[in-house]
C-alpha cells in the first residue's frame, strides 16, 4: 500500500505540472519523496520532475538538488538514457544560474551519451542545449557593453559563433527526423544569433523561416517574437518603414495574447521608430500608450525611458513646457528607482529647457502639465548640448573601474587622518610637525619613509615622539602574540606521559635542526606517508552516498543495483575529467558581480536597440540645428 500511495502521489503531481500548476506538482512530488520506494527508476523518474518543476518555479537551487540526485541515481543503477536526461537537466538550470562552463559539460556529456546509445532525438536536444548555453554566454558577457551587434570583442563573437554552429548541427538533424517545431525553434535561434553577431540579412532570412512555422502551428507567441525580431533587424538596415509595419504587427499580435507588458513593448520600438522617420507626432502617440500601461503595471523603469522620450519628442516639436514636464518626471523616477546616470540626464535637460525657456532658478516653470504623466524611452535628441549630455555618461565608472588604493592621487594616510580628526580642517605636514592637533593621531609615514607615532597612552598631550620601525613591530607583536595561540589545539598529556617527558633529556638545537629538516624534507618517504594519510579520505567526502538519497527505501530487491556506502569501486578518468572542469571557475562564484548599469523593467524591450536609436538619433538631429550667429 505505500509502495501504491508513492506511485498515486507522483501520478497526480505529473498531472499538475502538465496543467502548469507546478506548486502545486511540486508539493504532491514531494510528498511522494516523504512516502518513499524501493523502485529505482520511480524514484528517479520523481527526482527527474520534480527538479522540472522547481526549475519552473524559478527556485534553481532546488532544481539543481534534485537533478543531481537524479544524475547520481541514474548512475549508480547504470541507467545510461537516464543520465544522459539528467545530465541535460543539470545544464539547462547550471546555464540560467550563470555557470556556463559547468552547463557546457553536463550537455556535452547529454551530447555524447546520446550518441552512444544511438538516441538521434537526445542527441538533437543536447545539440540545442549546447547551442542555448554559448548563446547566453554571448549575451551575458556583451550586456553591459555599448557596441552595436556585430561591433563586439573577439571572445563574444567567438562564444556566439559556436552557438551558431550547435544551432545548425541541431537545424540538420530534426529536419532528418522531421520534427517542423524544434525546426522553427532552431531557425529563430540562429535568426538571434546572426542578429548579436551584425549579420542582419541572415537574420532576417532565419525570422522568416522561423515565423512560417509559427503561422503553421498557431503558435502565437512565437509570430509575435518573428516579427518583433523582423523589425529590429530591418532597423539595423535603415529600413525603417518595414520595421514600422512589423512592429504594428508586433503590437497587433501582443493585444490578441492579452500581454500588456510586450504590448507596451511594442508600442515603445513604434515610438522610436517612428522618431526615426521624424513623425513626432505619432512617436508621441505610442509613447503614451507606453507610458499607460508602464503606469497601470507599476513599471517605473519604463515609465523613465517614457518620459525621456516624450520629453525629447516635445522638443523636437519646439514645445518646451511639456518637454520640462516630461524631464522633472524623468528625475523623479530616475531617483526613486536609482538610476544615477538617467538622472544626470535629466538634470542637465532640465538646466537646457529652463535656459531655453528664459526661466531663472527661482522661476516656476511654464506651461501646464499634460493630462497623461510619464517617462522616458528613445525620443529624438535635437539639440547638441543633449547629445553632449549623454556623451558625457561615457565618464562615469562602475565601483569596479575605480583606481585601486595603491593608485590614489593621496597617500592613504592622509585619507586615513582626515577620518581622525574631526572638525579641525587644518592638517599636520608630511613632516609629522603638528599645527592645531586633536588628542588621538593617527600613525603617519613621512616623506623620508621614517614611521612617525603618537602615543597617546605614554606621552603627554601635545608631546610627540619619533619611534623607529622596529618599536611600532614590538608594539605590533604585543597585540598579535595571542591571536595564533588561540587557533592551536591543545595537547592533554596524562601524568605518566608528563612524567616520562620531564624524565627524557631535551635534543640539542643541532639534533633539532636535523631532525627538522628531515621530517620537512619532501624527498623521504615519511614525509609522502604522512600526506598519504592525511589526503586519502578527502575524495571519499565527496562521493554521493546513495543511502543519502531521499525516498530511497533500500531492499534485498534493489541492494544488487547499488554501490553502496563501502564499495571499492573507483570512478573513471572521463568522470574526474568532467569534475575538474565543473570546479574550475568555483573561485567566481565568490566574487561580487558589478550593478546594472540601468535597470530594466517588463515593459521595456532589449536595451541594444534601445542604444541604436540614441546614436542615430544624434547623428539625425544634427542634421536639423541652425547654427547660432556669434554676438
Amino acid at each position: 500500500r505505500m509502495e501504491a500511495s508513492c506511485l498515486e502521489l507522483a501520478l497526480e503531481g505529473e498531472r499538475l505540472c502538465k496543467a502548469g500548476d507546478f506548486k502545486a506538482g511540486a508539493a504532491f512530488f514531494e510528498a511522494a519523496v516523504q512516502v518513499g520506494t524501493e523502485d529505482l527508476k520511480t524514484l528517479s523518474a520523481i527526482y527527474s520532475q520534480l527538479g522540472n518543476a522547481y526549475f519552473y518555479l524559478k527556485e534553481y537551487s532546488k532544481a539543481l538538488e534534485y537533478h543531481k540526485h537524479d544524475l547520481t541515481l541514474a548512475r549508480t543503477i547504470g541507467d545510461r538514457i537516464g543520465e544522459a536526461k539528467a545530465s541535460g537537466n543539470l545544464g539547462n538550470t547550471l546555464k540560467i544560474l550563470g555557470q556556463f562552463d559547468e552547463a557546457v559539460v553536463c550537455c556535452q556529456r547529454h551530447l555524447d551519451i546520446s550518441q552512444e546509445q544511438g538516441d538521434k532525438v537526445g542527441e538533437a536536444r543536447a545539440l540545442y542545449n549546447i547551442g542555448n548555453v554559448y548563446h547566453a554566454k554571448g549575451k551575458h558577457l556583451s550586456w553591459n557593453m555599448v557596441q552595436d551587434p556585430g561591433c563586439l570583442p573577439q571572445e563574444v563573437k567567438e562564444t556566439l559563433q559556436k552557438a551558431s554552429e550547435y544551432y545548425e548541427r541541431n537545424l540538420s538533424l530534426v529536419k532528418e527526423l522531421g520534427d517542423r517545431a524544434a525546426q522553427g525553434r532552431a531557425y529563430g535561434n540562429l535568426g538571434n544569433t546572426q542578429y548579436l553577431l551584425g549579420n542582419f540579412s541572415e537574420a532576417i532570412a532565419f525570422h522568416k523561416e522561423r515565423l512560417a512555422i509559427a503561422k503553421e502551428f498557431g503558435d502565437k507567441a512565437a509570430e509575435r517574437r518573428a516579427y518583433s525580431n523582423l523589425g529590429n533587424a530591418h532597423i539595423f538596415l535603415g529600413r525603417f518603414d518595414i520595421s514600422a509595419e512589423y512592429y504594428k504587427k508586433t503590437l497587433q499580435v501582443s493585444r490578441q495574447l492579452k500581454d500588456q507588458a510586450v504590448e507596451a513593448q511594442a508600442c515603445y520600438s513604434l515610438g522610436n521608430t517612428y522618431t526615426l522617420l521624424q513623425d513626432y507626432e505619432k512617436a508621441i502617440e505610442y509613447h503614451l500608450k507606453h507610458l499607460v500601461i508602464a503606469q497601470e503595471l507599476g513599471d517605473r523603469v519604463g515609465e523613465g525611458r517614457a518620459c525621456w522620450s516624450l520629453g525629447n519628442a516635445y522638443v523636437s516639436l519646439g514645445s518646451h513646457e511639456q518637454a520640462l514636464h516630461f524631464a522633472r518626471k524623468h528625475l523623479e523616477i530616475s531617483r526613486e528607482i536609482g538610476d544615477r546616470n538617467g538622472e544626470l540626464t535629466a538634470q542637465l535637460n532640465m538646466a537646457q529647457l529652463r535656459a531655453a525657456l528664459g526661466l531663472g532658478p527661482g522661476d516656476e516653470d511654464m506651461g501646464t502639465a499634460p493630462h497623461c504623466s510619464g517617462y522616458e524611452a528613445q525620443g529624438a535628441r535635437p539639440k547638441r548640448l543633449q547629445r553632449n549630455s549623454m556623451d558625457s555618461l561615457d565618464l562615469l565608472k562602475f565601483p569596479s573601474e575605480k583606481a585601486p588604493p595603491w593608485q590614489a592621487a593621496e597617500p592613504l594616510w592622509h585619507v586615513a587622518y582626515s577620518s581622525w580628526v574631526s572638525s579641525d580642517h587644518q592638517r599636520p605636514s608630511r613632516k609629522g610637525s603638528s599645527a592645531r592637533r586633536k588628542s588621538l593621531q593617527p600613525v603617519l609615514m613621512d616623506q623620508a619613509g621614517s614611521l612617525q607615532v603618537n602615543c597617546v597612552f605614554c606621552l603627554k598631550k601635545g608631546e610627540t615622539e619619533k619611534v623607529d620601525e622596529e618599536c611600532f613591530f614590538d608594539l605590533l607583536s604585543k597585540f598579535q602574540s595571542n591571536r595564533m595561540d588561540d587557533q592551536r589545539c591543545p595537547l592533554e598529556e596524562c601524568p605518566a606521559e608528563a612524567a616520562e617527558a620531564a624524565a627524557t633529556p631535551l635534543p640539542t638545537l643541532e639534533e633539532r635542526m636535523s631532525h627538522s629538516s628531515l621530517m620537512a624534507s619532501p624527498q623521504t618517504e615519511e614525509f609522502f606517508d604522512l600526506i598519504a594519510s592525511s589526503q586519502s579520505r578527502r575524495l571519499d567526502d565527496q562521493r554521493a552516498n546513495v543511502g543519502n538519497l531521499p525516498g530511497l527505501r533500500i531492499t534485498h530487491n534493489n541492494l544488487g543495483h547499488l554501490r553502496v556506502e563501502g564499495d571499492t569501486q573507483e570512478p573513471g578518468d572521463e568522470f574526474f575529467n568532467m569534475l575538474i572542469k565543473c570546479q574550475s571557475s568555483r573561485i567566481d562564484d565568490q566574487r561580487c558581480a558589478p550593478p546594472d548599469s540601468i535597470p530594466r523593467g517588463p515593459t521595456m524591450p532589449d536595451e541594444d536597440f534601445f542604444s541604436l536609436i540614441q546614436r542615430v538619433q544624434a547623428k539625425r538631429m544634427d542634421e536639423q540645428r541652425v547654427d547660432l550667429a556669434s554676438a
